[in-house]
């Protein structure tokens, strides 16, 4: 009779398949899903306010944040609208516009796995100046 244990080459090659599983899967799953929310928006819209400030900020990734005060009802206390701007073009065009009365354009993209690609779910696709 002869011996059917694996050998110990055998036993390598199956352990490091196993870990590259671990390590491959999990990053192919995190690319998908990342692909997946950035390409398809929840909704869209457009909201007007004054520009309060846009910021490039960040460790490792930088992303434009910005905060836009709306004001519906004079008298009543302005609401904040904070945004991410992706498009470095988009950025230019606000930080133009600071202090200005302006609409932008927006999709709401949820579920999106890291802060590496905003801080909020609202990322600015467009702008404009609104005549006082």
């Amino acid at each position: 009779m002869t011996d059917q244990t694996p050998s110990g080459s055998g036993r390598k090659k199956t352990v490091a398949l196993v870990l590259a599983g671990l390590l491959i899967v999990p990053g192919l799953v995190f690319a998908a899903w990342s692909a997946i929310t950035l390409t398809y928006s929840f909704s869209s819209g457009e909201r007007a306010g004054y520009m309060q400030k846009l910021s490039h900020k960040g460790w490792v990734c930088k992303t434009y944040e910005g905060e836009l005060q709306m004001t519906n009802i004079p008298g009543a206390a302005p609401e904040k609208f904070v945004f991410t701007v992706r498009d470095p073009a988009v950025a230019k065009q606000l930080d133009g516009l600071s202090g200005e009365h302006v609409s932008l354009m927006y999709d709401e993209h949820k579920g999106v796995p890291s802060s590496c690609f905003g801080d909020t779910p609202y990322f600015v696709t467009g702008a404009r100046k609104v005549a006082p």
